[in-house]
């Protein structure tokens, strides 16, 4: 047994409303600069649909992910060493920028300075990349709010076989939101397709990231992922991917998409897991045992074995307690409602999904029986207008049983907590009928339904042992490998973080963001006196300065006290102490070991 740990993701589909606040601060976040106008690190899609890219679930066409050779061993599907040597200047199988979109703005001037007149003016569309008028026809969620079913929507991918269970009508079709990040593979067919190495997986919590020194943009990983979340700045002509917000990870914030989701429907925690065992399980024969395979992987932090191992094996105590009360261990061991995205591709993905349960009740309501009855809950899954064939094919490569077992757990839940909401006994019959007890449908219920913040994100902090690595740096970054030109007006952390506009993040900025986005109690405008700042203002109380007439002004972002907390995730080089690495990386083996 060789015990690590990894920092993972559930996502409750249930709760997703497609708001795309996730997307759009992650994107202001990490990718608000040149070259990566088209890339979106999280994005949220609508299914049925074709993604994005467009498309990207179809392997057979775009070659990403392993699969298993006749003598039972792992080959990446795209070919391995020999056929990337013959193709490394040319490698056809990635998505074009067609296949993502080509990214636009407005023509916003002809807005502001029209003179007045009878027709209102035009903003035209105008492509980022060639600076020409364009005709948009593609963006990242061109399927929203079923826009193009009859056009698109029928080629999804996961609708092969079951064609005739999904009615497209507008009347009868269904709809989910799937919102999507890297998936920080156990077993990463990215990093396994890189010639130079630059994609690794950081020992200490998993987080697999790109090594932009290293990276020569030879495009591999692109085709590599199946998944689709590794990209190309074609400004820098490096490789970039969601980095599972490291620098915030590192003090124990969660993810910039966790923190704004709007229906907190993301939970974030830490699993320990037997490395030994990763690649036998990836390599199992029948793809429907894939998804017990993977679960078979990780360990009970409450077993005393598994804390001697982990102790063993450096893990910080702190670590193992964090794995102890982590939501995502509950949600996909505990309780066993949370399932992977596409285990077929045999990356053992660590963003697991709560398949969404909501039309059930609207189609009992249809029929004039009582909606939230166990009978009739449990006799309408396989009725649902989200076929359980199209959520087995996303989770389970297509085993429904799974599927079953998940809806029936929470239709039995809905049904639980009906009764004690309306004050009535309790039936000890529901939770039996799914293999749960009251205690434990009662405790996924307040997971799932009102957790608050401390108990959906579980993240320990880096260590102290490791503080070097977290100290504030003063000087320059020295990063290289970048034009000059490019470097005048944008690092490659965001636009006014190259030469000449590096502001040194403290550590200490994103301990007092977390302490004030956990804390319980109001903030008093005292306790900001002299650095009002309307981007770290949590809109808690009224600080000093803020309106006329109260005191003294306040002191302006570029007060002595500090750079913001937004700053903070601007420059994530800036956390890692050390040599400072221009990538979008911290080193490898960093961190609590």
């Amino acid at each position: 047994m060789r015990v690590m740990a990894q920092m993972a993701m559930v996502m409750n589909l249930d709760k997703c409303i497609g708001c795309h606040t996730c997307s759009v601060t992650c994107k202001q976040a990490w990718t608000n600069r040149q070259g990566t106008e088209y890339v979106w690190f999280n994005n949220v899609e609508t299914r049925p649909g074709l993604g994005y890219p467009r498309g990207y679930e179809d392997q057979e066409e775009w070659r990403g992910g392993w699969v298993r050779a006749d003598n039972g061993r792992l080959k990446l599907r795209a070919g391995g060493r020999l056929n990337k040597l013959l193709t490394i200047f040319s490698n056809p199988k990635m998505p074009s920028i067609q296949d993502y979109y080509e990214p636009w703005t407005y023509d916003y001037e002809t807005l502001l300075n029209a003179p007045a007149q009878e027709h209102f003016p035009v903003a035209r569309p105008f492509s980022l990349i060639s600076g020409k008028q364009i005709n948009i026809e593609w963006s990242a969620n061109w399927d929203d709010d079923l826009g193009g079913s009859q056009e698109h929507a029928v080629k999804d991918p996961m609708l092969k076989g079951i064609e005739d269970k999904v009615k497209f009508e507008f009347e009868q079709t269904f709809m989910f939101y799937l919102p999507r990040i890297c998936e920080h593979c156990l077993n990463p067919s990215c990093a396994a397709s890189c010639p130079s190495g630059a994609i690794y997986k950081r020992e200490e919590d998993g987080i697999v990231l790109v090594d932009q020194d290293k990276c020569r943009g030879w495009r591999m990983c692109v085709t590599g992922c199946p998944y689709k979340k590794v990209y190309f700045n074609h400004k820098t002509g490096k490789a970039e991917k969601c980095t599972f917000c490291y620098p915030r990870v590192e003090v124990g914030i969660p993810t910039v998409c966790a923190e704004t989701c709007v229906g907190r429907l993301r939970y974030i925690g830490l699993m320990l897991y037997d490395a030994d065992k990763v690649l036998e399980a990836a390599a199992v024969e029948d793809e429907h045992d894939l998804y017990e395979a993977q679960r078979s992987v990780f360990l009970d932090p409450h077993d005393p074995a598994v804390q001697r191992e982990a102790e063993r094996a450096g893990i910080p105590g702190d670590w193992v307690e964090a794995a102890r009360r982590s939501p995502v261990w509950k949600l996909i061991s505990e309780y066993k409602v949370a399932l992977p995205l596409h285990p077929e591709y045999r990356t053992m993905p660590m963003v697991w999904y709560i398949p969404p349960l909501s039309p059930v009740v609207d189609v009992i309501k249809d029929t004039g029986y009582d909606a939230e009855d166990k009978d009739n809950l449990f006799a309408a899954i396989d009725a649902l207008r989200i076929p359980v064939e199209y959520l087995a094919n996303l989770f389970t490569a297509g085993d429904v049983r799974p599927v079953n077992d998940v809806l029936r757990k929470l239709a039995a839940m809905r049904s639980y907590m009906r009764d004690i909401n309306l004050g009535r006994d309790p039936r000890a019959d529901i939770p039996e009928a799914v293999g749960m007890t009251e205690e434990e449908m009662y405790e996924m219920f307040r997971l799932l339904a009102i957790a608050k913040y401390g108990d959906r994100y579980v993240i320990p902090t880096a260590h102290g042992e490791q503080a070097h690595a977290l100290e504030e740096l003063a000087t320059d970054c020295p990063v290289t490998g970048y034009d000059d030109e490019l470097m005048e007006t944008s690092g490659p952390f965001g636009e006014g973080s190259g030469r000449g506009s590096l502001t040194p993040v403290a550590v200490e900025n994103l301990k007092m963001l977390q302490e004030r986005q956990s804390a319980d109690t109001l903030v008093s405008g005292a306790s900001k006196r002299g650095r009002v700042n309307l981007l770290n203002w949590d809109g808690r109380g009224v600080p000093d300065g803020m309106f006329p007439g109260r005191t003294e002004p306040a002191a302006t972002a570029a007060s002595p006290a500090g750079p913001t907390a937004s700053d903070a995730t601007d420059d994530p080089s800036r956390l890692r102490g050390g040599e400072a690495r221009p990538d979008n990386t911290a080193g490898a083996g960093e961190g609590p070991r």
